[in-house]
């Protein structure tokens, strides 16, 4: 009889409870997934957000996604929620796996360039439609949409207009200049074929350390909010009337949901630790008017709110942003951003699905994503009702957008007429935008306006170079290492001064490096931050480094009683009381982009009507540090016009830094780039080279970017010969690491070899005597990126001397080998057990 109750329970356990135990477990899984590493209470009040009513569906395209969704196969579907970078994915798996979207990074435009000409990007834009039409072995083929980051223009296309960036357009505080400026910018994505922008960003970023700080246009939500519609506006045209998504319009994404520029620190992809209120009051104040004009798409954020990663917030996604908010468009992520989630890999990742992501944005992981996520609706992790909402959603803006109609993108209106590009009338419009979005700080003595019939010395590297006054997400991703003629309808802020002057029949002398023998009237400096995005513009605090340009040299020309006007460069407003203190006129001029004309209408009121109305849209600071206690030197609002008679008086040039123990940070290379003072170098035989830009070869060695944590955030490095060519961190000055190697410290870096072996290499750091001989072999680990570790007294034990270390890294390999690298620092020693081998 026990034995007969035993087995009656076993059955009953088997047949009942561990199903129920199962599912259970599931729930909990899914719920903790939702809410990204948050296992406390439910921190989202749905009812405490505004109540957004939704845009009426359109019965015709509701019935017509009846109609489709059965026709579909599930392999269709999974391939609709998927979206791939151009440099990953050819047009004929695009059809092979009837992928969703398409988009181009920063730097994956068609050709051997980061950016492409007219015809490029439209031979490709047809290769991929025509591919995804492709009705073979399928009942019915969904138009596949591209997409890019036309973040301040469509800047990744040949002779398009590049606008200002949004921390200057935020000044301007004219939400009808912003619309006509998307207008500007959806008609020229018509002309190269996209379909799709990832914009407007409708962060409110308040710690300008962030180095996307310069995306958002203002820390005022009410401005961010004043100007979101607008913009869906001008990139989408306005719901219900013909001109929606009509001949010159493309789709555009609100970006990134949610609190994005509230991470602490300012840290990019960090976590931001608000409450809800601000979360509410704040940084969601942009989407309450994005959303009833009609945003199709959403962006999710890389970042986390209170630990919680957006990319698997089911509760933010899905209850506020397609509940309480009422959007019924689709959520697209942020690149390979899923991989985030805990729990997730680039590949694989159910939990952002589950939590109410429609589209993936994996760019060179699409192809696990699709074997993952197909794998997870076969076996019920992600339900068939979540896939056929996403699918749904995707289709309503594709068939919303025309793309089921309006053919391939070259037979549309506007297709590869590059006569469209830089139209005279367009252009106005952005010289219309420098000239409104420059905020006059400081005009002593009526230095402003100048006299153009003077003689004017222009001095400064930002007064030539485009590149540089435009910033980052200008032809490339990071904005670097443009010169002027990759700019075929812009003009130089110099160009503008000279144009103005020579009609007036003065003189203009230019010295780039400001030639201090030089006699002039006045003195025009243009200088400021060089281009950054991303992650690689976070910085530890607001001091402005100068780098190309001796600020000193203003000084000097005061001292000579020379009239000095500072045009400054930057994508934040930085502490820089030095360069205002040997200003007699200092501008924010932000990064104004291709139509430097613009500064020079104002510098000279070329037009009686022109005049400062730029107005700070951030604060800008007394300090260096970040502080909530500091009072701003400059406040919100704040900035002058000509008839203003306010004097700024000598400012105290007293940074905070010099008394707060700042220590170097142990890192040589961060965040795809060296970390001052440290640069790379390259050498072969007795031939030293500074890499400059990327990709970048010497002998047999070729280094180029990778991804590892974030995009283009490591090296790629690869040897060709068996000349055992050195790549070395090296400084001009040696540094006293022998503190360190004492203190049980460790070199650590991550590696993966890009073969299917395992790769020898020899590491090494070099005093100033020696020539990186005395080394140490390391095996790399094919497949994932993993972590090493070398202690510091290994290399002393080899004889380098630890008081003089010249290059901090040093890698050699022999031919064949073929491996990525990143986050190259000084490390604790995690067991105190000093190792030499890597591990």
């Amino acid at each position: 009889m026990n034995s007969k109750i035993s087995v009656i329970k076993s059955s009953f356990l088997a047949v009942f409870l561990l199903p129920l135990l199962a599912l259970l477990i599931s729930s909990c899984s899914q719920q903790q997934s939702s809410t990204a590493e948050d296992t406390s209470e439910n921190l989202v009040n749905p009812q405490d957000w505004p109540s957004i009513k939704p845009i009426p569906l359109d019965p015709a395209i509701e019935a017509q996604i009846d109609s489709i969704l059965p026709k579909l196969t599930l392999e269709q579907k999974v391939g609709q929620v998927i979206q791939a970078d151009n440099a990953s994915v050819t047009p004929e798996e695009v059809k092979q796996y009837r992928l969703g979207s398409v988009l181009s990074g920063g730097n994956s435009a068609p050709g051997v360039l980061p950016y492409a000409d007219t015809k490029k990007w439209l031979e490709l834009a047809d290769e991929y439609y025509y591919a995804s039409i492709d009705t073979e072995g399928v009942e019915i083929a969904i138009p596949t949409i591209w997409g890019i980051d036309a973040v301040h223009g469509h800047a990744n296309l040949s002779g398009a207009i590049v606008f200002p960036h949004n921390v200057g357009l935020g000044a301007m505080n004219n939400p009808d200049l912003i619309e006509k400026i998307a207008a500007v910018t959806a008609h020229e994505l018509t002309v190269s074929g996209h379909d799709w922008t990832f914009a407007p960003t409708l962060a409110v970023p308040q710690d300008l350390r962030w180095g996307r700080s310069y995306e958002g246009f203002s820390e005022d939500p009410e401005i961010v909010k004043s100007y979101a519609d607008r913009i869906v506006y001008g990139l989408q045209g306005q719901v219900g009337t013909d001109d929606f998504m009509g001949a010159g319009r493309v789709i555009s994404s609100a970006k990134h949901f949610l609190a994005d520029g509230a991470t602490e620190n300012g840290v990019d992809q960090g976590n931001a630790q608000i409450s809800e209120k601000e979360l509410i009051d704040v940084h969601a104040a942009g989407y309450y008017s994005a959303i009833p004009a009609g945003v199709q798409t959403v962006m999710a954020s890389f970042s986390s709110w209170q630990g919680r990663k957006l990319h698997g917030d089911k509760e933010l996604l899905t209850d506020v942003l397609k509940g309480q908010l009422g959007f019924n468009g689709f959520v697209v992520g942020d690149w390979n951003g899923h991989g985030q989630v805990p729990g997730c890999t680039n590949t694989d990742c159910a939990q952002s699905l589950n939590a109410g992501l429609d589209m993936y944005m994996a760019p060179d992981s699409w192809k696990g994503v699709y074997e993952s996520t197909l794998q997870h609706v076969q076996d019920g992790t992600i339900p068939m009702s979540r896939l056929d909402d996403a699918v749904r959603r995707i289709l309503r803006v594709k068939i919303a957008s025309g793309i089921f109609t309006k053919g391939a993108p070259s037979t549309r209106k506007n297709a590869g007429d590059e006569s469209l590009l830089g139209l005279p009338e367009n252009r106005a419009i952005a010289r219309q935008a420098v000239r409104e979005s420059m905020v006059l700080l400081k005009n002593n003595e009526g230095t402003l306006p100048i006299d153009p019939s003077k003689t004017i010395l222009v001095i400064g590297d930002g007064a030539a170079s485009i590149s540089k006054a435009s910033g980052g997400w200008t032809l490339s991703w990071q904005g670097t290492g443009h010169t002027n003629d990759e700019f075929p309808n812009g003009e130089s802020i110099l160009e503008g001064i000279e144009e103005t002057v020579n009609t007036a029949g003065g003189k203009v002398i230019f010295s780039a490096d400001g030639d201090t023998n030089i006699e002039a009237d006045l003195v025009i400096a243009i200088y400021g931050e060089d281009p950054y995005a991303e992650f690689q513009g976070d910085i530890e605090n607001l001091d402005f480094v100068p780098n190309a340009f001796d600020v000193s040299k203003l000084a000097e020309f005061q001292s000579k009683d020379i009239p000095v006007v500072s045009v400054f460069l930057s994508g934040r407003p930085l502490w820089s009381n030095p360069e205002i203190n040997n200003s007699d006129a200092f501008i924010a001029a932000w990064l104004p982009g291709s139509e430097g004309g613009g500064v020079s209408d104002l510098l000279f009121q070329r037009n009686p009507a022109f005049d400062f109305t730029g107005r700070l849209s951030f604060a800008w600071p007394s300090t260096a540090l970040v502080s909530e206690d500091a009072e701003p030197l400059f406040e919100l609002g704040y900035g002058l016009s000509y008839n203003t008679t306010a004097v700024v008086d000598q400012l105290s040039e007293y940074s905070g830094l010099e008394n707060n123990n700042l220590k170097s940070t142990g890192e040589f290379f961060n965040k795809g780039t060296a970390v001052a003072p440290w640069g790379l170098w390259l050498s072969t035989g007795d031939l030293d080279k500074q890499i400059a830009s990327f990709p970048t070869s010497v002998g047999g060695l070729i280094v180029s970017k990778t991804d590892h944590e974030a995009q283009e955030d490591a090296l790629r490095i690869k040897w060709t010969k068996s000349d055992r060519d050195q790549m070395r961190i090296s400084a001009a000055s040696p540094s006293d690491m022998s503190r360190q190697a004492n203190g049980a410290m460790e070199l650590a870096f991550s590696a993966k070899s890009f073969t299917e072996e395992q790769a020898v290499v020899q590491i090494g750091m070099c005093d100033s005597d020696a020539s990186c001989n005395e080394t140490l072999e390391i095996s790399i680990a094919a497949g994932d990126w993993q972590e090493y570790r070398i202690s510091l007294s290994c290399f002393d034990n080899l004889g380098v001397d630890m008081t003089t270390i010249s290059s901090a890294f040093m890698i050699t390999a022999g031919e064949g080998v073929d491996i990525g690298l990143s986050n190259i620092r000084l490390a604790s020693d995690l067991d105190a057990k000093p190792g030499c081998d890597g591990n």
